[in-house]
């Protein structure tokens, strides 16, 4: 049994959602068929994806609907955070009662194989360009959502942890931040995180271990279209 994780899909099955991402380039080329073939041949049934945020660019559940299919469809289990881009995103209660392999993950954990997956969207870090009071603020409550899923998973006896994130968990100096301090705090073997778009772009993004967590990159066009390996059970 394995753990993988990979970001950003942004699918947009339904018809009514016309999101084509090949206008941003040839590492968005066809990338919900190169993203299921390399799923299908990579990933087996007694596995767990992390799906790292943006998933679909409908902006209801009911436009994001034909894109939870095609997800669901795909071999393993599969747990889901909110991007910014998933403005569909409401009634946590509900998504989870759409599918027994899928599991959208909010102010909890999820057990996979002896660790405990945690996370939250997230949001930008103080220390970036143009951090504003707004800004502050929903990375305050970011931090409390991230601190609510890892203390869930600590009481309930879990000691092996994987953290998630939408946003990077630092600002483009790679300075501490209080996401960084909980995973820290916590002892989180790994986190993994998206958000990041493009050669120029994916440099600005903390690889590296990090106050004993090892940080990582998995937007879909940085991987290639290819679920990475986190762990292995």
């Amino acid at each position: 049994m394995s753990i993988y994780a990979i970001g950003d899909l942004h699918l947009s099955f339904d018809e009514r959602v016309d999101k084509p991402m090949d206008i941003f380039g040839p590492l968005w080329a066809n990338h919900t068929e190169r993203l299921k073939e390399n799923w299908i041949n990579t990933v087996r049934e007694t596995d767990t994806v992390i799906i790292a945020g943006d998933i679909s660019w409908g902006l209801t559940k009911d436009e994001a609907y034909a894109d939870f299919e095609w997800i669901h469809q795909l071999p393993g289990r599969k747990v889901i955070i909110k991007g910014n881009h998933d403005l569909w995103w409401t009634g946590i209660t509900k998504l989870n009662q759409l599918y027994d392999d899928v599991y959208f993950l909010q102010n909890h954990f999820y057990a996979a194989d002896g660790y405990a997956i945690c996370g939250s969207r997230g949001w930008i870090c103080p220390g970036n360009d143009g951090f504003t009071p707004q800004d502050e603020k929903i990375y305050k409550r970011e931090l409390l959502r991230v601190e609510a899923s890892l203390k869930a998973a600590k009481q309930a006896g879990y000691e092996r942890i994987i953290g998630v994130l939408h946003y990077p968990p630092t600002n483009e100096k790679f300075q501490n931040s209080g996401f960084t301090e909980l995973f820290t705090e916590y002892g989180a073997e790994t986190v993994v995180y998206g958000h990041l778009h493009g050669p120029e772009v994916f440099k600005n993004g903390l690889q590296a271990v990090f106050n004993g967590t090892r940080y990582m990159l998995v937007s879909l066009d940085y991987l290639r279209a290819c679920p990475k390996l986190i762990a292995e059970v």
